[in-house]
């Protein structure tokens, strides 16, 4: 007899306490279910499979782990209980290890079974590890066999309430027998490219809702496993929300006189282009140095310290340190590394919901770039960060450099001007033995501005945009520049008076 759909219950979820592996499964494992976790050794199956027992336990539940032949389970003691999950008072009421190789050997894969009943029975237990897939499968006479053993698993899984992990370094590129009774398989894999290896997970079969597609990167460390889903993957979708109708003050008055807004419009992105020294960390500091409690602000940068940063404003007359300490502003620094592009984007993401961050600075653009172990993903990477940040109100300055110092040309590199809403490039141009700095905005999606090149002067002050170039290198004075808007208290609302122009 065939249920009717009103008397199937709705299938819960089992937390796995790993971050990120519950945002890539939807919603976390399916109680009940039986789950084939593969990949060479060393590729972090074994982390992965104590993590979500201690987690288990952590929140009240019981997991027993057993083993076929793998390592001793003084060995993998050892080796876990550095890391800050390792809870060894769970050992051995809560959380049980056990050993049934000898069972197998034994009596085989009915041997096997009769014991995994024994424990889901006797201990309760919300997960089960069976460490050692391959040894169990090499027990079987045909495929048959190890088709009906996972059958038998299944029916005691769902009776007991029991997840069931089946651990196996078993080849990813063949379609085993088991492989089409399982629920769900999850693969873990550490690749080398060229002097550089990363490591990523892969959903390859879920059963029961949609994952997302594709590796994710992570990271093993003391904490444990730590997923970072694909920026793409995850925030795929385009941002709902309507735009703010209001500005930004840049920061220099002189430049917001340029553009028919007054400043750059909220929730926009921004990139500055230009070659080293031509004053593209200037114009993020003097954005930052408008921040307030109301409205604040974050530097997400790759290559000056934050004590180089503080003391880089505070020649121009701002005090980051006031702002930090008022809670208007973070610098975030990040050292050269081997760094993987999605942890940098979670880790961004992170600090810009803990922070309510609305004035967000990412200097040095090609330190998310030179992360990518696959740089065709670069352009969907940004394009979908971006729209996320739109969402979350947020308006961001970004730097990129460029390679050539004194330049006629104006092009915009790595293919950005798809991913971004405005697009100001700052260069050296050469004119009877002087070089002198020049800004030419190029794009504004939502407002008007002036066309023109413009020349840069940097200061005691910071930065002013003088007059305009003409084709024969003189420069046409514009009205007086303007001295950079006096920085607003912490506390104030966002901009001062400007933002009511």
């Amino acid at each position: 007899m065939t249920p009717s759909p009103s008397t199937l219950s709705v299938l819960e979820r089992l937390p796995t306490g790993i971050p990120g592996l519950d945002v890539v499964l939807g919603g976390g494992f399916f109680r009940a279910g039986v789950y084939i976790v593969q990949g060479q050794p060393g590729s972090g199956k074994t982390i992965l499979a104590n993590q979500i027992c201690y987690s288990h336990v952590a929140a009240g539940g019981s997991a027993v782990y057993m083993t076929l032949l793998a390592e001793s389970h003084s060995r993998m003691l050892q080796h876990i209980r550095s890391l800050s999950f390792f809870e060894e008072r769970a050992i051995p009421d809560r959380l049980c290890y056990l050993s049934a190789f000898h069972d197998l050997e034994a009596e085989g894969l009915k041997g096997l079974v009769a014991v995994l009943r024994r424990e889901m029975r006797a201990r309760r237990v919300g997960v089960l590890v069976l460490d050692g897939l391959v040894a169990a499968a090499e027990a079987a006479e045909t495929d048959r066999d190890l088709k009906k053993f996972i059958h038998e698993l299944q029916t005691s899984a769902v009776f007991h309430g029991c997840t069931v992990f089946l651990l196996t370094s078993g080849s990813p590129q063949r379609v085993n027998a088991e492989h089409t009774m399982v629920d769900g398989i999850i693969e873990l894999e550490d690749r080398l490219y060229e002097a550089r290896a990363e490591r990523a997970i892969q959903v390859r079969k879920f059963r029961g809702a949609g994952s997302l597609r594709g590796r994710h990167p992570f990271r093993i460390t003391d904490d444990g496993l730590q997923i970072f889903p694909r920026i793409e993957a995850l925030f795929s979708r385009p941002p709902e929300s309507a735009a703010e109708r209001r500005a930004l003050t840049t920061g220099v008055s002189s430049l917001d006189a340029l553009i028919a807004s007054r400043g750059y419009p909220a929730a926009s992105a921004t990139v500055v282009v230009g070659s080293s020294g031509t004053g593209k960390t200037t114009l993020g500091l003097h954005f930052l140095s408008q921040s307030t409690t109301d409205e604040p602000g974050l530097l997400f940068g790759f290559f000056e310290s934050p004590a180089r940063v503080r003391a880089k404003a505070r020649a121009f007359g701002f005090d980051f340190e006031e702002l930090e300490s008022a809670g208007a502003l973070k610098l975030v620094w990040h050292s050269q590394g081997e760094h993987m592009m999605d942890e940098l984007g979670h880790r961004l993401l992170a600090e810009v919901a803990q922070r309510g961050v609305k004035r967000l600075v990412i200097d040095g653009l090609s330190g998310f770039f030179e992360s990518a172990v696959h740089p065709e993903r670069t352009n969907r990477f940004f394009s979908c960060l971006v729209n996320e940040l739109r969402e979350r109100g947020v308006t961001v300055l970004m730097t990129l450099e460029t390679r050539d110092v004194v330049s006629h040309v104006v092009y915009a590199p790595y293919g950005i001007s798809g991913f971004v809403d405005n697009l100001l490039f700052l260069r050296f141009v050469e004119d009877n033995g002087r070089v002198k700095r020049l800004l030419t905005i190029t794009k504004m999606r939502d407002t008007d501005f002036d066309v023109g090149m413009r020349e840069v002067r940097i200061g005691s002050h910071g930065m002013l945009i003088a007059g305009l170039l003409t084709s024969d290198g003189d420069i046409i004075p514009s009205a007086e520049p303007a001295e950079p808007p006096r920085r607003p208290s912490p506390t104030l609302p966002v901009g001062g008076d400007e933002q009511k122009s």
